[in-house]
């Protein structure tokens, strides 16, 4: 079987990751972590995802000329990811993300963007013919609104599906989310955007329906273990999660939107695709780094099998 085509757009960092005890307090300095350094970056971390979880990715970024630059381009063509849109910035350093995680898997991440924000409209529409290609777009907010405002018009009149992963949280316009097949927050994600605490399936819910009333087509809201609630035409329900034991949570996140994106451009129901997504998320947390995390296709299917999800 061929596989399904999807379009990344968006960032690339380096992780320097610490692991410690605990995440420090402000003004505190903990000593006796271990330090590792991986390949992160939403946007990369998704492309990595999808292609590990079986789809053929295209992915559209910006690096630095410097040796972060290099490595992030060469990993990418080991997991067969086409780099042909990836640009080397001539200013920009290459985005560094400076990330906590404590023995408990909750993390704490600061990012310095670098090229990522200089990822512009312009850098899209040279990608054209990736759209033109593409069944799904994979999108995440660590490159400037404009750019993922100008890629969403352009899968929108490509016939291309639209995920968006609003990450990090921040406001969005409508004009945007009427643009958008499915959004994928967590909870503090949709807590923003919608004034709704989620702290249960019925506020999962009426977050949603605000979402769904703004102009998303689909809404997939990401609880951890707990699986993912997902409000849709044929219906709301939650999707149950698989009980891990979870060592770093830095990109389950995204992959969960990597691999959402492959299941449903291969032409899976929603339900399934949902389910699929949340088998590679819960891998993924049981491993350190961001772009290590992200399982193989064979792995996804067999913790699948074993079912069933809690």
């Amino acid at each position: 079987m061929a596989k399904s085509k999807i379009l990344v757009v968006g960032s690339s960092n380096t992780d320097m990751i610490i692991k410690l005890d605990r995440i420090p307090r402000p003004g505190e300095t903990l000593l006796g972590g271990e330090f590792v350094m991986a390949a992160g970056g939403k946007g990369a971390n998704q492309a990595v995802g999808a292609a590990r979880a079986g789809g053929a990715v295209t992915f559209v970024a910006r690096v630095g000329r410097d040796v972060f630059g290099d490595q992030a381009v060469a990993g990418l063509v080991k997991d067969g990811i086409n780099v042909d849109y990836v640009l080397r910035d001539k200013a920009r350093a290459s985005g560094v993300a400076l990330i906590f995680v404590a023995k408990d898997g909750e993390n704490s991440i600061a990012v310095a963007s670098g090229a990522n924000g200089g990822l512009s409209p312009a850098d899209v529409n040279k990608a054209k013919k990736a759209f033109a290609g593409a069944r799904v777009l994979v999108m995440q907010l660590e490159t400037p609104l404009e750019t993922v405002q100008a890629a969403a018009e352009l899968a929108h009149k490509t016939g291309v599906w639209v995920i968006l992963n609003p990450a990090p949280a921040r406001p969005l316009p409508d004009r945007l989310l009427r643009r958008v097949s499915i959004l994928t927050p967590n909870e503090t994600e949709a807590e923003l955007l919608t004034g709704v605490r989620v702290d249960s399936d019925a506020a999962a819910a009426r977050a949603a329906e605000r979402l769904l009333d703004r102009g998303v087509g689909t809404v997939i809201l990401t609880l951890g273990p707990r699986g993912a609630f997902v409000a849709a035409r044929e219906g709301r329900h939650r999707v149950p999660g698989f009980k891990m034991k979870a060592v770093d949570t830095t990109a389950a996140g995204d992959v969960f939107n990597g691999a959402l994106a492959v299941a449903l451009a291969e032409g899976r129901p929603l339900y399934e695709g949902v389910r699929f997504a949340n088998a590679a998320a819960a891998i993924s947390v049981t491993r350190m780094g961001a772009q290590p995390s992200a399982p193989r296709r064979r792995e996804i299917e067999r913790l699948l099998a074993k079912g069933p999800a809690r």
